[in-house]
């Protein structure tokens, strides 16, 4: 370690400690509080059965809203961001269309949805709305920086020859950045429904409806339920994600043929 990252070190180190006295996260109170967390935790081991049920329904229309809102998210996405990549479009394209996708996902899905809520009312619409304003906003940054990572060889090659930039896209860009967009969409998509089930805190519908309601009458135990279909379900996905990534996305990245 040198003096100069010695003092980098510590630097962070005094910021973490200052802003920790401003904001009283005080270690001594975390301690004071491990018992009321045992007490939840006793709660929640008491499980309500009868309730797996509807959970599973919950589940499964938290898992429709996250999948209409992933896709829809990234079918509008896709095309903005081939619009937003400084490397195919010039500043007065990007630059303007930058800066409404970065508005898109400055707010969180739960804002979008409080939004939608007082449009379209409570509901699972209003919470896929919000999926798809925020995928757009997520998805096309990444895209974008995907699209401005490829090699720009064959990019020159290719529209030296005179084709257009419609063709440029097919043929060129998209081939380059299809291994990461598949990897976007399986990263989103397993995001959304993580956020999908706390959308339920403002009437947008998904099993996060039930869990804020239990919770907030403190029936941890009813609650515990539907928390645990979602870690399994949201297990399961990883897990799929896993496969595919090994299938296509590895294969891809390392020039393989791919059977569909």
């Amino acid at each position: 370690m040198t003096p100069k990252n010695n003092l980098i070190i510590g630097l962070v180190i005094a910021a973490v400690i200052i802003m920790s006295y401003n904001m009283d996260a005080n270690p001594v109170d975390f301690v004071e509080g491990i018992p009321n967390l045992a007490i939840v935790l006793k709660e929640l081991t008491e499980v309500d059965s009868e309730l797996f049920g509807t959970a599973l329904w919950s589940m499964l229309e938290t898992i429709e809203m996250a999948f209409i809102g992933t896709v829809v998210g990234i079918s509008i996405a896709l095309p903005l961001s081939m619009l937003a990549a400084r490397n195919l479009n010039s500043k007065w394209v990007y630059v303007p269309l930058r800066a409404i996708l970065a508005a898109a996902r400055t707010f969180p899905s739960i804002l979008w949805a409080i939004l939608f809520v007082i449009m379209v009312g409570l509901g699972p619409f209003a919470g896929i709305l919000a999926i798809i304003m925020y995928t757009v906003g997520f998805i096309a940054k990444l895209q974008y920086e995907s699209i401005e990572a490829i090699d720009s060889d064959p990019v020159e090659a290719v529209s030296s020859i005179g084709i257009s930039k419609s063709q440029l896209i097919r043929h060129v860009v998209l081939p380059e950045a299809a291994p990461h967009l598949l990897s976007q969409m399986l990263y989103m998509f397993d995001y959304n429904v993580r956020q999908t089930s706390i959308l339920g805190l403002v009437g947008a519908g998904g099993i996060g409806f039930y869990i804020i309601n239990y919770i907030k009458f403190f029936e941890y135990g009813k609650a515990a339920v539907f928390m645990l279909v979602v870690l399994i379900t949201v297990l399961i996905i990883d897990l799929i994600s896993v496969k595919i990534r090994d299938r296509y996305i590895v294969k891809i990245q390392k020039g393989m043929k791919v059977k569909i």
